[in-house]
């Protein structure tokens, strides 16, 4: 016998004179029956979903010899080898920050070492299921990143969402929100992360816990027990608005957590209507740092004191990794991991601005973060970024006369690397231009202000508002944080340009990065500005970069 739902289907599907509005219900009453529809009395429950994947999967070996054996034979990574030479040819797609070989890419999870190797995940879409799945990645220096088949795929959950990684003596835990079910536990011990098996096969914390928010979980152990952040907010702040909170769980063994509490104090850091998505939590330095996302203003950070009394990060300071909105063409989510010398290394993905055929966001480099002596979190490049130089121009000493910009010959390119020193003297600005044209009518501007910030700190820019002359780029503000100098401290800048990407660190102490556009083939020049009285360039250093892509289109 016809179901109900075949026949409201066979039902709407002939009468081509009802409204578009009539149809609409009366779909929408037959996606109920269907049990399509989550809402309403008879949907279906999600446990009786059928969210498996149709994505290729592949069970491995457990030794790491067949595994590279069965990895050289693979359909997918061979898959993943011509999509790469197609995406290749798109003149905005980096070639040294790692994107997702096919599809779109988004949040980084469980950034992780194990065996030997860096394990970077990611949320990744099959173009034959564009749901979240866990990509994977795996590189011996933290730049050159190299395909692994999807790792987390969907089913009982709805999709893969962001989640992280513990590394125990002979186990990585991998803890990530599935959508629609609640909080999961996967774990894998073979030698390249390669087979994950579900802990209980369902949901460890369900979506619907009657005393917290449950997503975007971080995972560490203290004393042989497992606890969790799960990302959420408060209406605690002001008149009652949403501010970040993180909820904290524990367990003894993965499969039973206790709900215990928020888990923040005296966040005064952190803005009023931001929440606190993909958390991660580590010891830094003789303190600890909690990252996360604000899907408000993008990645931030706290500094605190971990009281493990009471099971609470106690806030003494914080900041942002991202200085204005998101998106377009911001920094968006960490994953964070110790790099087991009392620091931190982080990536993060970067959002998008303009539409990209195939793919969108990127990684951005890994930055190492450190505690300075005064307590100060502090950035440089983390990994073998040095291995990628290649041809060298140097520019020796000169004076940056005022008002007057200076094209350096010989410096030119869209993926480069350049280290720059620079005595500002008492020049009100100082201008490292970069993706010139050369009639300027595209340039992406870094400009230094000397002392112009809060507290009388200094002040780095990004001015993308003459990046691109691409009718579909998205503009947005300059990209502008404070730094701090010394008062006869030298500015230096470590500039990297990929194609469709700016990261300035500077001093070692500050991080900008924005995606931008050049839309000429001639946007290629750099150039220096003082504006107001002379500066001294007292050294310049560029590379042009080299692929991290050729190894993978072997395949």
């Amino acid at each position: 016998m016809m179901n109900i739902s075949a026949i409201i289907c066979a039902i709407v599907a002939a009468m081509g004179g009802f409204s578009v509005r009539q149809k609409t219900n009366l779909s929408l009453l037959s996606l109920a029956c269907l049990g399509l529809l989550v809402t309403g009395t008879g949907a279906a429950s999600a446990d009786e979903q059928d969210w498996a994947s149709k994505a290729p999967a592949f069970t491995f070996s457990d030794n790491l010899e067949e595994q590279e054996e069965q990895l050289r034979t693979n359909p997918l990574l061979e898959r993943f080898a011509e999509s790469r030479k197609e995406l290749l040819k798109d003149p905005h797609h980096p070639i040294y920050h790692f994107v997702s070989p096919e599809n779109k890419l988004n949040d980084p999870n469980g950034l992780s070492y194990w065996q030997g190797r860096w394990h970077l995940f990611y949320q990744g879409y099959p173009p034959e299921d564009p749901r979240q799945h866990w990509g994977h990645a795996v590189s011996d220096d933290l730049i050159h990143w190299r395909d692994l088949p999807y790792a987390i795929y969907p089913d009982p959950e709805n999709a893969v969402f962001s989640g992280s990684a513990l590394v125990e003596e002979n186990r990585v835990i991998a803890m990530y929100h599935g959508r629609m079910v609640g909080n999961m536990v996967a774990i894998s011990d073979d030698p390249l992360l390669l087979n994950w098996e579900k802990v209980t096969g369902q949901p460890v914390i369900p979506r619907n816990h009657p005393q917290a928010v449950v997503f975007d979980p971080f995972i560490w152990k203290k004393d042989g027990m497992y606890y969790s952040l799960s990302g959420g907010t408060l209406r605690n702040g002001p008149g009652g608005q949403r501010v970040p909170a993180q909820f904290l769980f524990r367990s003894p063994d993965l499969e039973n957590w206790e709900y215990l509490h928020p888990f923040v104090e005296n966040d005064l850091y952190s803005l009023v209507g931001d929440d606190g998505a993909c958390p991660y939590f580590w010891p830094i330095g003789d303190q600890h740092i909690l990252l996360y996302y604000s899907h408000m203003s993008g990645g931030k950070y706290l500094i605190g004191d971990y009281d493990t009394e009471r099971n609470k990060l106690v806030t003494t300071g914080g900041g942002d990794f991202n200085f204005g909105a998101s998106a377009p063409g911001g920094v968006h989510a960490p994953s964070a991991t110790p790099d087991g010398e009392g620091n931190v290394v982080v990536i993060f993905n970067m959002n998008a601005a303009k539409p990209t055929e195939g793919w969108d966001q990127i990684m951005s480099l890994p930055r190492l973060l450190k505690l300075s002596d005064d307590g100060q979190l502090t950035q440089e490049p983390a990994g073998d970024i040095e291995s990628l130089r290649g041809d060298h121009v140097r520019v020796d000493s000169m004076t940056l006369p005022a008002n007057e910009e200076l094209v350096l010959r010989g410096v030119e390119g869209k993926s480069m690397e350049i280290v720059a020193e620079i005595d500002p003297k008492n020049a009100s600005m100082v201008e490292l231009n970069v993706f010139r044209s050369p009639d300027a009518e595209e340039v992406t501007r870094i400009k230094f202000f000397k002392n112009r910030g809060y507290r009388n700190q200094s002040v780095i820019s990004i001015d993308s508002s003459k990046s691109s002359i691409l009718s579909n780029v998205m503009s947005r503000p300059p990209e502008t944080a404070n730094v701090r100098l010394g008062e006869n401290e030298p500015l230096e800048l470590r500039v990297f340009l990929d194609r469709s990407i700016v990261e300035v660190f500077v001093n070692g102490r500050q991080c900008v990065a924005l995606r931008v556009y050049p839309g000429r083939d001639d946007s290629v020049g750099v150039s220096l500005r003082a504006q107001g009285q002379p500066a001294v360039l007292k050294s310049l250093d560029a590379w042009q970069m080299n692929s991290i892509y050729d190894q993978l289109l072997r395949y």
